[in-house]
C-alpha cells in the first residue's frame, strides 16, 4: 500500500494537491500574505526535469516572494529510470509528477509544452527540427503571455550550439528568440483572442564557474554584466533554510537519483544579463519593476490594509485578520486589471479559508469509476473559528445542491451527493497522451491546456460561501480518501475509466522456430455485468485463432483471460497487435496502467491496448541466464519471450549461489551506479568468468564512479555517444565468434533500432579487449567501445554500451540476434532457428 511519508515541517505540503484539505499552520499564512503582497513574477525556462536550479527557485518564490515558475519544454521521457521499468511516455508521466512534487517544496509552479524529449541531440539544429520548432515556440510564446513574467531566467546558454546537449541549447535559443516576440501582435496572433502581448522587462542565462571552464577562470571573469544573488538564506518562520527547501525538492527527482543534501551556508548565485536592461541596484533583482500593490489600479486602497494586516498579525490567531482579507477581496474585485486581480483573488480567498481553519472536502470511498456509474460523493466542512459562515450550495461538475447551512464553529458538516457519470465526461488520462504524437511532439488539440502540468480533474466541487456577508467560491477535486492501517488517512485522484480495458499478457511476443503462440489477453471490467466481444487486429501476413470470443464478467474490478491462438509467417515480419471490445455498441480500446510510487500521487494512464508481434530467426546458446538488476529494464522480460530461462540474482546472495549453473550473467544498465555495494562481489562475478561462464556487464554512466569496479581488466568511460539510431555500424572483426556464432550477423541486424545506438561508450581499455564494432553521429570520430569482449580464463568479459534496454523491449530482431551470440559466447551447444 501507498503512504507519504512523514515531513519535518509542515511548509512542505503548502501546495500539495493531494494534501489540498490539509491546514496551514499560522507561520505558513504569514508566509503566504507576504506573498500575496508582492506582485512580480518570474519565469525560469530549460529543456527537461532536472534541468530547473531549486535553489534558486524556492529563493525567487520564499526570499523575494516573487510568482515563480519554471517552464521544462519537455517531459524527461526519454530519459532513463531509476526506480522502476517504466520508460518513454509513462516515464515522462513519471517525471512531470515529480517536477511537480518539486514545486509544492519549492513554491513554485509548473509548465510545459508539447515538446517530446525524443533522446539526447548533439545539436540544436536537429532538437528544433524534430520538435517541429514552429509549435513549441508557439507554447514558450503562449507561456509568456499567459503567466506574463517580468523576468526571464535561462538554465542554459543561447550562444554554444554544438557544445552541449541540443535540447538545453534550444531551449535557451527559443527563450532568448521569445523576449521580444511575445510582444509582437504579428506573432501567434490566435493566442490574442483570449490573452495580450507581453514585454518581457529583462533576461538572464543563469551562469556559473562551469560556464567559464573552472572556478579559477569564473574568478578572473569580468562580472561587470552580473547579477550575484546569495540565495543561501534562512526563513526563521520556517524553520528552515532555503537551500534545504532546494535540497528537498530536488530529491523528489528519484527516477533520476538526484537526491540532495541541503546546505545550510551562503551560497552565490550568478546571473548574467543577456535582454534588457541591467538593474541598478544589483542585489535587486526586480529593481525598477514595481512589485508593491500600487502596480495595479486599485492598490493604492489595497496597500495600507495590508500593512496594517502584516503589523497586527497574531500568530495564535489568524482569523482576526479575515475582516481586513474581506475588504481587500472586495476591493480587489473592482480592478480593471483582470491579470493581477484573478491571481490575487485566488490567492486571498484561499487566505481566508487558511485564516479561518476553515476545512473543505469532497471525496468518495472509490478510486477509479466509469461511465453510468451513481458516484456517492461526501462533503464535509469543518469552520474552526468564530467567523460567520454559511454553506449556500454545491456544485459538483454541472449538478447543484442547495445546502443553505449555517456552519457552527468548531462542528463538522457532511452531505452526501450522488453523481452520475455520463459519456461526456471523458476519460481519466494525461491530457498529452490523448492523441497520437510525432516523434518530436505530443499532440494537444486545446491550445488553453497544452503548458498545463497534468490534466484537470474530471470531478471536482465548487463550495458557495457566505463569509461574513461576502460571497466565496472555492473549488476542490473530488479525491479517492481511505485509511491505510499502517500508514492513516489516505487520499488518491480519483479516475474516470472504460467500462472495460484489455491487456496484453506480454508487450512482445517473439516467433524464432515456432510459427504458432497462444496469447493470452485480459479484460478488467470497469462495471457489473459486462458483457462484450472481444477481436484482436493483426499485421498483414499474420493470423489469429479465433476471429472474436464473448465476454462476460459478473464484477466491476474483476479480469478475466481469453487465449488466442496466434500464426506468424515464414518470413522476417513485425508490426502491431490491437485488442479492442465492443460493448453496448461502443468500441473501446485501452489498457490500464496505474503508477503507484509512494513520492508521487498515483497516475492512471490508458494507452492503446497493443503488442508487437515479430517473426525473427533466432539461435540460441545456453538458455540459463543470471541477471542482476540494475536501474530497472525489461530485459529479463524480453529474454524470457524468447525462451531463456532468467534467473534475477540478488548481489548479496551471489557468494553463497552455484554460479557455474548459469550459460551467462548479465549485469543490468547502471548497476554499478544504482546498486550498492555491487563492486563487493566483483571478485565472485569475475571468478565466474575464468572459470567458464560469460560475463556481460552494460553501460554505467561516469559521473561518480570508480571505472576500477566495472572490469577484471582496465577500462575508461566517456560521455560520447551515438544518438542516430540509423548511424551506420562497421563491424570491425568480423569473423569473431560474436559475429557469427550461433546467428551470423549482417548489416541488417542493424536496421530498425530506436532512439540510439549507444551512450556512455568506454574511451579507453586494456589490450586485453577486442572492440567488435564501430559507429558515429554524422561529422563525428569514429567510436569503437560500444561492444568489447576480452577472454578472461576459461570464459569471457563483454562490456557493451549498446542501448539494448531499448532495443529488446521493443522487439528489434536484429538486437535479440546479437544478444543472443553473447550470451552464447562460453556454450558448446546451440539450437537451430
Amino acid at each position: 500500500m501507498r503512504f507519504f511519508p512523514l515531513i519535518t515541517f509542515t511548509f512542505l505540503l503548502l501546495f500539495n494537491s493531494l494534501n489540498a484539505q490539509e491546514q496551514k499552520s499560522s507561520a505558513e499564512i504569514y508566509e503566504e500574505l507576504e506573498k500575496f503582497n508582492f506582485l512580480g513574477s518570474v519565469l525560469y525556462l530549460a529543456a527537461h526535469p532536472d534541468d530547473e536550479n531549486t535553489r534558486l527557485i524556492s529563493y525567487l518564490s520564499n526570499g523575494l516572494n516573487a510568482r515563480t515558475a519554471y517552464l521544462s519544454l519537455t517531459r524527461g521521457d526519454g530519459g532513463q529510470n531509476l526506480i522502476g521499468t517504466e520508460i518513454r511516455e509513462l516515464l515522462g508521466v513519471i517525471r512531470s509528477q515529480e517536477l511537480q512534487m518539486a514545486r509544492s517544496i519549492d513554491g513554485g509552479q509548473q509548465f510545459f509544452t508539447r515538446a517530446n524529449d525524443f533522446g539526447y541531440s548533439k545539436h540544436p539544429d536537429e532538437t528544433l527540427k524534430i520538435w517541429n520548432k514552429s509549435q513549441v515556440f508557439e507554447d514558450v510564446i503562449y507561456t509568456i503571455r499567459s503567466f506574463k513574467p517580468d523576468i526571464i531566467i535561462n538554465r542554459f546558454d543561447h550562444r554554444t550550439p554544438g557544445k552541449s546537449h541540443g535540447h538545453h541549447t534550444s531551449s535557451a535559443m527559443l527563450s532568448v528568440e521569445a523576449f521580444d516576440k511575445s510582444n509582437d501582435p504579428s506573432i501567434y496572433p490566435k493566442q490574442l483572442k483570449t490573452l495580450e502581448p507581453w514585454q518581457v522587462r529583462r533576461q538572464f542565462f543563469n551562469t556559473s564557474w562551469w560556464f567559464y571552464g573552472g572556478r579559477d577562470k569564473f574568478a578572473e571573469a569580468d562580472k561587470s554584466n552580473l547579477v550575484s544573488l546569495d540565495v543561501g538564506a534562512y526563513y526563521p518562520t520556517l524553520g528552515i533554510s532555503n537551500n534545504e527547501i532546494s535540497a528537498l525538492a530536488r530529491s523528489k527527482h528519484r527516477s533520476q537519483g538526484f537526491g540532495s543534501s541541503g546546505d545550510r551556508g551562503s551560497y552565490q548565485e550568478y546571473l548574467e544579463i543577456i535582454n534588457g536592461d541591467l538593474p541598478m541596484d544589483k542585489t535587486n533583482l526586480f529593481d525598477g519593476i514595481e512589485t508593491t500593490w500600487l502596480r495595479i489600479d486599485v492598490g493604492n486602497q489595497i496597500k495600507p490594509i495590508m500593512e496594517s494586516v502584516m503589523a497586527t498579525y497574531d500568530f495564535k490567531d489568524p482569523s482576526a485578520i479575515v475582516p481586513d482579507l474581506l475588504k481587500v477581496h472586495d476591493i480587489l474585485s473592482t480592478s480593471k486589471d483582470a491579470h493581477w486581480r484573478d491571481i490575487k483573488l485566488n490567492q486571498i480567498s484561499e487566505l481566508i479559508i487558511a485564516c479561518m481553519g476553515l476545512h473543505l472536502e469532497a471525496s468518495t470511498d472509490r478510486q477509479q469509476t466509469t461511465i453510468g456509474d451513481s458516484l456517492e460523493v461526501m462533503i464535509e466542512w469543518t469552520n474552526r473559528s468564530q467567523v460567520p459562515v454559511t454553506a449556500d450550495e454545491i456544485t459538483i461538475n454541472e449538478l447543484i445542491k442547495e445546502v443553505n447551512r449555517k456552519l457552527e464553529p468548531f462542528t463538522t458538516e457532511k452531505i452526501y451527493i450522488n453523481y452520475y457519470i455520463n459519456k461526456d465526461l471523458g476519460f481519466s488520462n494525461p491530457y498529452w497522451l490523448k492523441e497520437k504524437g510525432t516523434l518530436g511532439t505530443y499532440k494537444v488539440s486545446d491550445p488553453k491546456i497544452r503548458n498545463h502540468p497534468e490534466s484537470q480533474a474530471l470531478v471536482s466541487a465548487k463550495f458557495d460561501l457566505t463569509v461574513d456577508g461576502r460571497e466565496l467560491i472555492i473549488e476542490r477535486d473530488v479525491q479517492y480518501r481511505y485509511v491505510n492501517p499502517a500508514a492513516g488517512e489516505i487520499r488518491e485522484p480519483l479516475a474516470v475509466i472504460p467500462p472495460a480495458t484489455i491487456s496484453f499478457e506480454k508487450d512482445l511476443y517473439l516467433f524464432s522456430s515456432n510459427n504458432e503462440q497462444s496469447i493470452e489477453v485480459k479484460v478488467r471490467a470497469g462495471k457489473d455485468n459486462l458483457k462484450g466481444t472481444l477481436k484482436i487486429e493483426v499485421p498483414e501476413g499474420w493470423a489469429i485463432s479465433p476471429d472474436d470470443q464473448n465476454v462476460e464478467i459478473a464484477k466491476k474490478g474483476l479480469e478475466a483471460s481469453y487465449a488466442f491462438k496466434l500464426i506468424s509467417p515464414e518470413d522476417i515480419s513485425e508490426g502491431q497487435l490491437r485488442a479492442s471490445i465492443l460493448v453496448d455498441g461502443s468500441a473501446f480500446d485501452k489498457t490500464l496502467i496505474n503508477i503507484d510510487y509512494d513520492h508521487i500521487p498515483l497516475q492512471t494512464v490508458l494507452s492503446p491496448s497493443e503488442a508487437k508481434a515479430v517473426k525473427v530467426p533466432l539461435s540460441r546458446g545456453g538458455t540459463k541466464i543470471g541477471y542482476v538488476m540494475g536501474a530497472g529494464d525489461k530485459i529479463p522480460e524480453s529474454l524470457a519471450n524468447v525462451g531463456y530461462r532468467v534467473t534475477e540474482i540478488d548481489p548479496a546472495s551471489l557468494p553463497d549461489m552455484a554460479l557455474n549453473r548459469f550459460d551467462a550473467i548479465v549485469i543490468g544498465i547502471r548497476a554499478y551506479n544504482a546498486v550498492k555495494n555491487l563492486k563487493l562481489y566483483n571478485e565472485v562475478l569475475f571468478s565466474y568468468a575464468e572459470n567458464g561462464g560469460t560475463l556481460i556487464t552494460q553501460y554505467n554512466t561516469s559521473r561518480r564512479l570508480n571505472f576500477d569496479d566495472l572490469s577484471p581488466y582496465p577500462i575508461k568511460l566517456s560521455r560520447k555517444r551515438v544518438t542516430d539510431e540509423f548511424a551506420p555500424m562497421r563491424v570491425l572483426i568480423p569473423q569473431h565468434q560474436v559475429m557469427n556464432v550461433p546467428n551470423k550477423i549482417s548489416s541488417s541486424d542493424f536496421e530498425g533500432w530506436v532512439q540510439e545506438r549507444g551512450l556512455y561508450f568506454p574511451e579507453d581499455w586494456d589490450d586485453q579487449f577486442e572492440a567488435i564494432v564501430s559507429s558515429n553521429d554524422l561529422g563525428e570520430d569514429p567510436l569503437d567501445g560500444s561492444l568489447l569482449i576480452a577472454p578472461h580464463g576459461k570464459g569471457y568479459f563483454v562490456y557493451t554500451s549498446l542501448s539494448w534496454f531499448r532495443q529488446l523491449p521493443a522487439g528489434v530482431p536484429g538486437a535479440y540476434r546479437l544478444f543472443a551470440n553473447m550470451l552464447a559466447l562460453s556454450s558448446k551447444n546451440h539450437d537451430k532457428p
